[in-house]
Formats: structure tokens, sequence, C-alpha cells
């Protein structure tokens, strides 16, 4: 559908839609839609950089927000086309792709810290858990994982949309951190099942849950994050 494929897969590919003839009308619709989809937004390309976005972006903090600000904008892009691939209602498409737009620049900024990856130690759970509870109006727990391997580091609030999130990181013993950004905006008391999307070496999972919405994101293989995707929702919901 994108001409990526290496010739020996596009040919086993084009074999299979050539006796397929509904996976080959897929595939056509993609197309359609990709093309759509640039109709609608390739000009915007073209626009001048508003100066207030262009003063945002001037490295007066460092290169780490130049990437941070850019990793997020690619995982934002590859939830957009997600949702629009699937046919999403476009007041669902504009809360989710908030959320997961929120917790990949969250996750792009905090995780590099090493003397203050947080606000509150995970030796506060306690107080953690009732402040950000109290923020954000609805309860919040941080998820144990340890049978997965990730050991809660502590949390902090952060700005939503136009209300209070919250962010709880977790490191492994080698290290490795992921986060779970957790936010009241994007629910409207609805629940989902896991999405997925990834950009680099960073993947994400998020879905609603009641009323919260949660996305998990780390630098894991699929099958690895998902994993603790499930263990964050069992463990929420036991």
């Amino acid at each position: 559908m994108d001409d990526r494929l290496d010739p020996a897969r596009r040919a086993e590919i084009e074999a299979h839609l050539a006796a397929d003839p509904e996976a080959a009308e897929r595939v056509r619709a993609y197309r359609r839609q990709n093309e759509t989809l640039h109709e609608l937004f390739d000009p915007t390309l073209d626009e001048p950089v508003p100066e207030r976005l262009a003063a945002a972006l001037a490295p007066r903090r460092g290169a780490v927000w130049l990437r941070s600000g850019a990793l997020a904008a690619s995982v934002a892009t590859a939830f957009l086309l997600g949702w629009y691939l699937r046919g999403a209602p476009p007041a669902a498409v504009v809360a989710e792709a908030a959320l997961a737009r929120q917790a990949a620049i969250a996750h792009a900024v905090y995780t590099p810290e090493v003397l203050h990856p947080v606000e509150v130690r995970a030796e506060q759970e306690e107080h953690l858990t009732k402040w950000l509870s109290k923020r954000l109006g609805s309860s919040v727990r941080a998820p144990h994982l340890g049978a997965a391997g990730f050991e809660l580091v502590g949390g902090r609030l952060l700005p939503g949309g136009g209300r209070p999130a919250a962010q709880f990181m977790y490191q492994d013993a080698r290290g490795g951190r992921l986060t779970l950004y957790v936010s009241a905006e994007a629910s409207d008391n609805r629940e989902t099942a896991f999405r997925y999307a990834r950009e680099g070496s960073l993947g994400v999972f998020y879905w609603v849950d009641g009323p919260l919405g949660y996305a998990l994101a780390g630098e894991l293989e699929r099958e690895r994050l998902l994993a603790v995707a499930e263990a964050v929702y069992h463990d929420l919901n036991r």
C-alpha cells in the first residue's frame, strides 16, 4: 500500500491479493483514504509557521526539547492516521489523539531525567495517589507491576488540555523506564479496547476505562508492552 516492501515480500503479497478479492479491495480502500488525507492536509505544509509556534520551537532549553517535540508530533500523526483509517468518529479521534499526544510528550520529557524524574517518590505512594486523585477529581491508583519486571519510581501532576493529568513512572532492573499517563479528558465515561501505535523505538498502548483514559508508553517490543498494559488493566480492575 505504501510501496515499502522488498521485492520478494511484495511479490508474495501481490499473489495473495490476486487470489483474495476482498483483501485487494481493502488495500484499494486504504490507498483511497491515504490519497484523501494527502488532499486534506498536504496544503498545510506550505503554510507559514505561526510566530508563537516558531518561538516555542526556538532551542532555548536545549536540543532535547526539539527531539521530544518531533517524537510527540510523529507519534500523534501515527495515532491520527490509524483513527482515520478505522473510520472512528471525529470527536473520539480528537479526544484520544490528545491523550496519546500528551502521553508521548510527557514520556519523552521526563524519562531522561536522572535527579528529578518524578515529583513524589514511590516511598510516598499513598500520599501521591491521594494528591493526584484529588486533583484529577477521580480515584487514581499506581498499578503494582513487580510481576512484569517494573517497580514504581513515583509520579507527578501534569497539565492536560483543560484539566490536570497524572504520570506514573516505572523502571526495570536495567534502568529501562515506562510511563503511565492518566487523564479524565478523553473518557466521557466511554470504554475502548487497547489501541497501539509505534514511532521509532517508542511504543504506546492506550485505552479508556470508565472515567479515565490511560496511555502506557515505553521503548519495548509490542508483545512485551502489551503484556505490561494488560497487567496495568488487571491491577486497576481487581
